[in-house]
């Protein structure tokens, strides 16, 4: 690993306290799949875990997803079963570039991962819309993961999936992105070298969606009884279907079959996800919905194999194409599981703040520490941009997604500001491409709490701010209630037991190709030598 990668993990730890090693031991109390009878329900994670990608090694089964311009990225989750998931690092621990993405880069970055294990290894690989296919490896998915290599510059590559084959060749699929490469809904496969660092030719246009598959994209290349397959997700990301392809050579031709979707359920576009084995011999398939405000959210469906074709899910008519299960079995496996899900509330105690938590952009190490001697976590204001219309520009923002369709979610801070300074501000928000906060604001007259709401913030309309209250202490309880359609009312306690509601509501709404996500910010508008500060004392969520 380059000294570059080592001072950047560094400085990213030193700045969040996260251990990428953490593991999850608390269960949620807003979704919980495993209904503790052998049957789940969907989805498995009610969370934004776009573009999902599973690998099993052993036992044990690993699973990556886009996280686009957020720091850190690609998320490392880990199960036994396929249904009880935790998560237990990232493969990347800041965006690169690195300067590039010091600052919000919505909507752009880490676009569908594959994550493989080839020779005693795991690799991921992306495709970063503005720079090229990356791919980072590592001998232990919960340790560090090496540096980035660029495998392939250029505009508009995405989706890319590395196919080792038995014979010695090595393969890499991907998509373009229309915005960039000015082409799309057109799925090529390259040869790679056996090492898997680049390509080493131009590759050959394998499928062409246009006619009956419009935006073909999202591969995911894989070798069974000597057919190739080519897995991709077709239709649109709320609309679409999942596409299989099937050639006895790796360029083609290929045939093709739709496997998954919707059909006579309520789940929209089921597709763009894993094909993955268990120990035991059962085939299943992990893939997204797009639910807007909360993201595309983690569905697992059975899945069997006929004539050499897959499909997924139910199939009740017998035509080879299945529709998503709303709940059934949980996968045979060898291993002995437990009731497990990703982290969302963190009481601050310990040397480490939760995995849970992402950066808007890459941060810095001043903007955050977690304070073990106090259990808590203290963020320190940070500058806004100079050129910033609004918090859509503000790096600074510390969030995760949201964990169900419905939650409360309940924050407590104290708020010491720097007394020569005005306008600091701390608060607990709900951020999409329209955002709104409660907040504490040091003014002239001491402390203000506001409610704050920004429509279209994307395209940089101004904040609508509402003073709620003057406070004579600088303790607070902050709470936001999510309600199915993403319906959010705050409200705000002194005491930690009577809460006041705010009559204004705010509908969330997604942000760039995610889910809206909820967390705190503690921002100024002036430079200074010392900044202000917020110590949270704990984050939690509650149905």
């Amino acid at each position: 690993m380059s000294f570059r990668i080592v001072l950047s993990v560094f400085i990213f730890l030193s700045s969040v306290g996260l251990s990428f090693a953490q593991q999850n031991k608390s269960v949620s109390q807003v979704w919980v799949a495993d209904q503790g009878d052998g049957t789940y329900i969907n989805p498995i994670l009610h969370a934004d875990y776009s573009d999902p990608d599973v690998v099993r090694v052993g036992e044990d089964f690993y699973m990556t997803a886009s996280s686009f311009n957020v720091s850190p990225g690609l998320p490392i989750l880990h199960s036994k079963d396929l249904v009880n998931w935790t998560l237990v690092n990232y493969a990347l621990p800041r965006q690169v570039p690195l300067d590039h993405f010091s600052t919000p880069q919505h909507g752009n970055g880490v676009w569908a991962p594959a994550i493989r294990f080839h020779e005693g290894e795991y690799y991921i690989y992306w495709g970063d819309p503005d720079f090229g296919i990356y791919m980072v490896k590592t001998k232990d998915p919960l340790g560090n993961w090496e540096e980035p290599v660029l495998v392939e510059a250029g505009k508009g590559l995405i989706d890319p999936c590395p196919l080792w084959d038995e014979d010695g060749n090595a393969y890499l699929s991907h998509a373009y992105a229309g915005s960039r490469a000015g082409i799309k809904s057109v799925l090529v496969v390259k040869p790679m070298n056996w090492e898997g660092t680049k390509t080493i030719g131009s590759g050959k246009m394998v499928f062409d969606g246009h006619e009956a598959h419009p935006t073909v994209e999202g591969t995911k290349f894989y070798k069974r009884n000597g057919y190739y397959y080519i897995f991709a997700p077709a239709g649109g990301v709320s609309t679409g279907w999942q596409l299989i392809l099937r050639s006895k050579n790796p360029y083609g031709p290929y045939e093709e079959h739709i496997s998954l979707a919707q059909g006579e359920t309520p789940i929209n576009g089921p597709h763009q996800g894993a094909w993955i084995d268990t120990d035991l011999g059962e085939d299943w398939f992990v893939h997204f919905q797009d639910v807007e405000a909360y993201g595309r959210i983690t569905h697992l469906q059975p899945m069997t194999w006929e004539n050499d074709w897959p499909t997924m899910g139910e199939d009740p008519d017998g035509d080879g194409t299945g529709q998503p299960v709303l709940s059934y079995r949980k996968p045979k496996v060898s291993a002995t599981t437990e009731v497990a899900t990703p982290l969302d509330s963190d009481e601050f105690d310990g040397n480490d703040i939760g995995l849970q938590w992402q950066w808007q952009a890459n941060p810095e190490a001043t903007w955050a520490f977690a304070n073990p001697a106090q259990g808590k976590l203290r963020l320190f204001t940070a500058k806004l941009p100079d050129n910033s219309k609004n918090l859509w520009d503000a790096p600074n923002l510390l969030l995760q997604k949201f964990p169900a369709e419905e939650f409360v979610t309940t924050t407590s801070l104290k708020f010491t500001p720097n007394a020569k300074l005005k306008n600091e501000q701390v608060g607990l928000i709900v951020m999409g491409m329209s955002y709104a906060y409660l907040a504490l604001e040091s003014t002239e007259s001491g402390l203000v709490l506001n409610y704050v709401d920004c429509l279209d913030a994307e395209h940089g309309k101004a904040e609508s701010k509402s003073p709620i209250a003057k406070l004579e202490g600088n303790e607070i309880q902050l709470r936001v209630q999510v309600k199915k359609g993403g319906i959010c009312t705050f409200s705000y306690s002194t005491d930690g037991k009577k809460f006041t509601e705010i009559e204004q509501e705010f509908t969330a709404v997604p942000g760039k190709w995610i889910g809206a996500k909820v967390g705190l910010f503690a921002v100024r508008d002036t430079q200074t030598n010392d900044s202000g500060f917020a110590d949270v004392d704990w984050f939690r969520f509650e149905k």
